[in-house]
């Protein structure tokens, strides 16, 4: 008999907490917005208004990619512009200037880093040594601002 009044007061509760959701959904539904911020009137000379920068559009990063290869601002991208880097780190990795690169120029920074990073001038790194000549991440900035 106690199993029967329990269950017809858990379906009684259900019932009113069904009636609750169904009631606070209908309120949801009648709410009206609220009106529309008033424009406010300026003098004609008044200049721009303070406290908020002026709209700019978004540029997506592919259009600042090619802006930066963009090198005379002619909205087109030329072979010379787009080997321009290219060739600044060739002319920096050509130490003796003769126009090709042979291995010792090509892996110099290696070997420099290699030699900043045995410490006891073995000749080889051990884990620690190998763990410190890791490459730093790079700072990401935190917004796009």
């Amino acid at each position: 008999m106690v199993r029967y009044i329990a269950g017809g007061a858990s379906a009684l509760l259900l019932i009113v907490a069904l009636f609750f959701v169904w009631r606070s959904g209908a309120e949801a539904e009648n709410v009206v917005p609220p009106p529309p911020p008033r424009a406010e009137s300026r003098p004609a000379g008044a200049g721009p208004r303070l406290g908020r920068p002026p709209a700019q559009p978004e540029r997506s990063r592919e259009a600042r990619r090619f802006a930066r290869a963009d090198r005379d601002r002619d909205g087109r991208i030329t072979l010379a512009e787009q080997l321009s880097p290219r060739r600044k780190a060739f002319a920096r990795a050509d130490r003796n200037g003769n126009g090709s690169l042979d291995f010792e120029e090509w892996t110099a920074a290696s070997a420099q880093k290699f030699a900043k990073a045995d410490k006891d001038r073995s000749g080889w790194l051990d884990p620690g040594e190998y763990e410190a000549s890791k490459p730093k991440p790079k700072a990401r900035p935190k917004c796009k601002c």
